[in-house]
Order: structure tokens, then C-alpha cells, then sequence
């Protein structure tokens, strides 16, 4: 395990943004986890993973930072499928690459997505319709009540969109994940229409699995969605609002504010109800792509992408998110959710 003090947090987030934890513990090893939760006994404590998935206000953190580095990665061929065991510091992109030169289906379309494994089952990481609960088949953490290591059957993670009951847990912490994959070299069928059109296929037929790697990268770099130092628009922490999804009467309300010849975009989601594009949603209250805000604005590729355009704070990131917000809430009625975990004090 390695231990350092007055650590600055904005290096490691993909926003570069936020103040410093008094404590960052780094641990490569199961023993090491449970060690570091020890030393952190009564105080605050953050998990952190990539940092692509959290903002950290001005404040810092005043506590310790545990980040997940544990490595590891094992394939068991299963007939014509794969288990495939992945260790909480493993790189998500670089795993996906792994899995698709193996020759294993089921992820491919959530490439270029920036984080570890740690935090995909957190959220339900998902892109180009794709989710990690499709594949997911066993999630081993750590309770940190009782410092045992427990195991979570997918029933039993309470996946949906973009949650599960690990998302904001103060009791437990993702160790290890276990996937299910295909064996072949044809994706999963293509879902999402975009995605289709760029690849020339149907929705619902599949294509090689490196060309849909390659295809959801070029699109996810499109929006400024693949970190690239280069690239101004990736300095972000992804989307930065989840989709909302209504129900019927909801939907009526908000179709009621839509122009006349104007074609709102909407998806199914389960339960009857419906998904909305919340970049659709921002883009109609006035918050156009490129829109700025002094040091802060709204990526000039994607609507959901809130960037710190270089020097800016934390403050002033939220404050443009909440004047989103008011904004969509005003023309629209709906609430828009953000999707990062923001942690810290101002």
C-alpha cells in the first residue's frame, strides 16, 4: 500500500477539477484494502476509482482517499461462452480491447468509456445500448461493517438505469466483477440505431466485433467523449446529467410544451414507461453546445458534457449545472438528475 498526504485530487479526476484529500492510501492487493480501511477507522472515506465519474468541490476532501488498484484479469472458457474475472484497478477500456481480440461478445459497445471495473456495476455502466447488467454474473465486495468479502448474484445488485444498490453505499466496496461472455467474433446484436447506421447494419443484426470497437470509439470521440489531452471537449466528466424517464402522464405534460412540428425524441424503458434525451431536453431550454460560462461551459460536441475550459473551479461548474437545471425545469417541468457522484466542501 502506498500513503500520501495533501493530495490533490483535480489531477486524478478527468475533469481536473477539486480541491485535495487529506489522505490518499493506493492498494493493489485485497490485504490492502482491508488495511487501508483500518488506518481509516472514524474518518470520511472516498473510494476512488478512475476519476472519470466524480466531481470533487473546491474544498477537498477532509478525510482519506482509498484509490482501487488492485490488477487482474482471468478468461475461463465455459462451452461456448467465457467467465471472464476482473479485479477492481483494471482499466475498463483496456479490459474491452482484451475481450474483443479474445474473441468474447457482450461489451464491445461500451468501449472508449474512461474509469476501472470497480465502478461499472456502481453505476450500470452502459453506451450504444449496452449495459454492464446484460453481462455482469457475479459481484464480489467488501462489507465494510463487517470487513467479510460477500458475493452479489445480478438479482441481487438492484440494477437499473444507471445505478444498482452499490451507487452511493458507505458499506460497500467493489473488489472483483464477473462477466459472461459469447464466444464469437460477431458482436451482440446492435441495439442502438445509431450505432447501426454507422456500421451499415440492421438493428438487431451484428457485426465484427473490432469494427464495433472501432465504430463506438470514432462516435464517443465525435462528442468529445474519449479523454484525449488534445481535445479540450473531454475535459469533462462525461455525461454529466442522466436521461430522464417518465411515466405516461409526465410524458403528456412535457409533450405539451414541445412546439407544434416539433418531434421530441423518445425511447422505451421499462415498465411503461419512457426515456428522454436530456441533451435534446438542454439543447431546447437555450443551453446550445459551445455555450459558455467564463472558465466553464458546454462541450461544442455534446449537449451532456459540462468542461472546464482550463483554470476554472468546481463552484463554477455547479453553478452552471444548477442554472441547467433551472433552465430545463422551467421550459420542460423535468428535474435533470446529474449522473457524477460530487463530493467534498465548498
Amino acid at each position: 500500500m502506498f500513503v500520501t498526504h495533501d493530495v490533490s485530487l483535480a489531477a486524478r479526476t478527468t475533469l481536473g477539477l477539486g480541491g485535495s484529500a487529506r489522505r490518499l492510501l493506493r492498494v493493489e492487493a485485497l490485504g490492502d484494502l482491508q488495511e487501508a480501511l483500518a488506518l481509516a477507522a472514524g474518518e470520511p472515506v472516498l473510494v476512488l476509482g478512475g476519476g472519470s465519474n466524480l466531481v470533487v468541490r473546491d474544498g477537498g476532501f477532509a478525510g482519506t482517499v482509498i484509490e482501487m488498484a488492485i490488477p487482474g484479469v482471468t478468461i475461463t472458457a465455459d462451452g461456448d461462452t467465457a467467465i471472464v474475472s476482473a479485479f477492481a484497478g483494471v482499466e475498463w477500456d483496456a479490459l474491452v480491447a482484451q475481450l474483443v481480440d479474445a474473441g468474447l461478445a457482450g461489451v464491445e459497445s461500451m468501449s472508449g468509456i474512461p474509469g476501472r471495473v470497480g465502478a461499472t456495476p456502481m453505476q450500470n455502466v452502459g453506451a450504444y445500448g449496452q449495459e454492464v447488467a446484460d453481462t455482469i454474473e457475479l459481484v464480489r465486495v467488501l462489507d465494510r461493517q463487517t470487513g467479510e468479502i460477500e458475493r452479489f448474484e445480478p438479482a441481487d445488485c438492484g440494477f437499473a438505469y444507471r445505478t444498482s444498490v452499490f451507487k452511493g453505499s458507505a458499506q460497500w466496496i467493489v473488489v472483483e466483477v464477473r462477466f459472461r461472455l459469447r464466444r464469437s467474433t460477431l458482436s451482440a446484436p446492435i441495439r442502438y440505431p445509431e450505432l447501426a447506421r454507422a456500421l451499415g447494419v440492421a438493428p438487431g443484426e451484428g457485426a465484427p466485433l473490432a469494427e464495433v470497437r472501432r465504430t463506438v470509439i470514432e462516435l464517443r470521440r465525435g462528442k468529445g467523449m474519449v479523454v484525449d489531452a488534445d481535445d479540450p471537449d473531454s475535459r469533462s466528466a462525461g455525461s454529466f446529467f442522466m436521461n430522464p424517464i417518465v411515466d405516461a402522464p409526465m410524458l403528456a405534460a412535457i409533450e405539451a410544451r414541445v412546439p407544434a412540428g416539433v418531434t421530441m425524441p423518445t425511447f422505451p424503458a421499462p415498465a411503461g414507461h419512457t426515456k428522454l434525451s436530456a441533451g435534446w431536453l438542454i439543447e431546447r431550454a437555450g443551453f446550445v453546445k459551445g455555450t459558455t460560462r467564463g472558465r466553464v461551459g458546454i462541450s461544442s460536441k455534446h449537449a451532456l458534457a459540462l468542461i472546464n475550459r482550463g483554470g476554472a473551479t468546481t463552484t463554477e461548474l455547479l453553478a452552471l449545472a444548477r442554472e441547467i437545471q433551472d433552465g430545463v425545469r422551467a421550459r420542460f417541468g423535468v428535474d435533470l438528475v446529474p449522473e457524477p457522484v460530487i463530493v467534498g466542501a465548498d
